[in-house]
């Protein structure tokens, strides 16, 4: 494999920055949010010039490695601090630094009036950096690092407001949450390297052909666990919703760009781990499916409109995940949808953020209605990636979600019909809560109080909106024709004979364009023919209440795990101060005792000494007399 000695910029550039806004402190506060935003672009730019160099070679020469520094060298056992960059990692480089470079536009209008806009641009830039180790890395361990500082950044910038309880309680969750996801991913680490000698990409994928189903397979477990923290999918995806108490950049990097994505990267990246364990495989797809179903059916009652979209990237991830569960047919699409929901979904955060910047931070959807008129390109670029989202043709969710519902649908047998029908019925779901959230906050009549005065935003907040929209539109077809992605990734997955094709592509199309349309018609039903008004919350369906409080993740959370583990804690701390302490004063008690008893021997008369020295004496001769008779 070739060296590049050029893969350090694309970290050391965003990572400069962090170091530099944080270290230099209120200096940098005039221009720091400047230094940020060059440091990312310029990461873009050295991914755009290693993605010339890699077209500029054969399909097998285009991974190139860059090593740093010995990290770990224990006997036999050695881990590099290396860079990998291949057709699978310079697809997230481009995203992570791209999309992240508009979003880093947009916040210098976003948070102009913030005091701690340095230290925030500081956070996104961290943010970058951290994902970038993490695609980059060659290695479990490599990668492992970039997950940890992944976690951390987004602790850091879900609770950026830290000085409201319920937005530092938000950060809080989402870091306690994703930890446990990441004992998955250590736990994987260390079955690696216990069974297989090795913890690198290369290593394992070499190992994993001559070792056993059930070391695979708890390989496989473990890293669909961390997988599960990290992209907010069943059972840890309570702390998605939540996590919308950061600035709402901050949701746009997060759902579009960067943290919810790396779970599907990591599935992907370890394709020769789930194709050698079917088991664990099986349990990606189960997951996935369950999952898209999950958040779309939250999605549909939440009236906050950060919220809504943040159940729809629950869902749209779920895709992801069951795609990538397919096995070597499905991971290209897996990641094709992935580049394709990094347009559309960050253009619809910022175009909710842009909504919220014109209605005073409110961000209840029944509190809007008629703002196309006030804001006609925040309605044009978020309706485009409302088009995209739901599939309409030809923007870019048609031609990436339409080939996971066919590789679904051509499972074959009473899989592919479970997987065939949940994906299309996902599919209708999400027509449905997406043309809800477009109703709602455009179409429907005026909703507002006359002491509301939406605008529409400064150009440096609707300039990134219109590109990313431009990707909702063109992004999909560049990806699909002539299989022009699928063929990029080919050589890094291993074929497993021929996929049939049971149903024809333009059958598939025809279903999912019918399920989209019954959705949106439901839709428009409801809510543009029908009148919007505030109902009381005691009033609504117990079928709406629980979705709204999120299928009830929180209270099954708490009564499974919370409450049990306070039950446990207050054991403990009793048996820790009736026993553990108890044992501990014992001795103290005793000792003191034993000291009292022989004080009191200590009278101070010369009498008794004497009399005491006589006894012993005796007692010393009658023990001599006895030793030697």
């Amino acid at each position: 494999m070739a060296t590049n000695n050029g893969l350090v910029y694309l970290i050391a550039l965003p990572l400069f920055g962090a170091l530099a806004l944080l270290l230099l402190g209120r200096k940098a506060d005039k221009w720091g949010h400047l230094l940020a935003t060059a440091m990312s672009a310029g990461s873009f730019a050295v991914g755009l010039i290693q993605l010339s160099q890699m077209l500029d070679r054969e399909a097998e020469l285009r991974p190139v490695t860059q090593k740093l520094f010995t990290w770990i060298s224990v006997g036999s056992f050695n881990v590099d601090a290396s860079l990998l960059l291949d057709q699978l990692s310079i697809c997230f480089v481009l995203l992570i630094t791209g999309v992240g470079t508009l979003i880093h536009i947009y916040s210098i209008s976003y948070m102009s009036h913030d005091k701690d806009r340095r230290r925030f641009f500081a956070y996104l830039n961290l943010f970058i950096a951290a994902m970038l180790l993490l695609v980059l890395g060659d290695s479990y361990l490599n990668l492992y690092v970039g997950w940890e500082g992944v976690g951390l950044a987004s602790y850091l910038l879900i609770g950026f407001w830290n000085q409201k309880p319920a937005y530092a309680t938000a950060s809080k969750k989402a870091f306690v949450m994703n930890r446990i996801g990441d004992m998955g991913l250590s736990f994987a680490i260390m079955i690696a390297f216990a069974t297989l000698g090795t913890v690198s990409f290369s290593g394992v994928k070499e190992h994993s052909h001559h070792a056993s189903e059930a070391a695979m397979t708890a390989i496989g477990v473990m890293l669909l666990v961390a997988a599960v923290g990290k992209s907010a999918q069943f059972p840890l995806q309570a702390w998605l919703g939540d996590a919308m108490a950061g600035p709402t950049p901050v949701s746009a990097l997060i759902h579009a760009a960067t943290m919810v994505t790396a779970g599907v990267y990591l599935i992907v990246r370890s394709n020769f781990v789930f194709d050698a364990a079917p088991t664990a495989q099986l349990l990606v797809v189960i997951v996935g499916a369950i999952t898209l179903l999950f958040g779309a059916i939250i999605g549909m009652a939440k009236d906050d409109i950060k919220k809504a979209l943040a159940a729809s990237t629950m869902s749209q991830i779920g895709y992801m995940i069951l795609a990538s569960g397919l096995g070597p047919a499905g991971y290209a699409f897996a990641i094709m949808h992935l580049l394709t929901h990094g347009f559309f979904k960050a253009g619809m955060f910022l175009g909710a953020g842009s909504v919220m910047h014109g209605m005073n931070d409110e961000v209840n959807m029944r509190k809007y209605g008629g703002l196309r008129k006030f804001m006609p390109i925040t309605f044009v670029t978020f309706g485009l990636g409302y088009l995209a989202i739901i599939g309409v043709p030809p923007f870019a969710g048609f031609y990436s979600k339409d080939m996971i519902i066919e590789t679904a649908l051509n499972a074959g047998g009473a899989k592919g019909i479970i997987l065939g029908s949940v994906t299309l019925l996902g599919a209708a779901i999400t027509a449905f809560y997406m043309t809800r959230v477009m109703i709602l906050t455009f179409t429907s009549p005026k909703r507002w109080d006359d002491n509301q005065h939406p605008h529409e935003s400064p150009a440096l907040m609707w300039v990134p909106m219109v590109i990313l929209s431009i990707g909702s539109v063109i992004s999909g077809y560049l990806l699909y024709r002539g299989k022009a992605f699928k063929h990029w990734l080919e050589p890094l997955f291993e074929e497993h004979g021929e996929h049939t094709e049971l149903l024809p592509p333009i059958v598939v199309s025809g279903l999912a364009l019918t399920m989209v349309a019954i959705g949106v018609a439901i839709a428009v039903i409801k809510y543009q023919l029908s009148e919007i008004d505030n109902v009381a919350p005691e009033k609504v369906s117990i079928f709406t209440r629980i979705a709204r409080r999120d299928l009830l993740q929180d209270d099954v959370n708490e009564a499974l795990f919370m409450r049990p583990g306070q039950a446990l804690t207050s054991a403990l701390v009793k048996i820790d101060g009736s026993v553990v302490d108890g044992a501990v004063r014992g001795v103290g008690k005793m000792a003191l005792g034993s000291g009292s008893a022989l004080r009191e021997t200590q009278t101070g008369f010369v009498r008794s000494y004497a009399v005491l020295i006589l006894i012993g004496a005796a007692a010393l001769i009658a023990a001599i007399w006895v030793v030697t008779t």
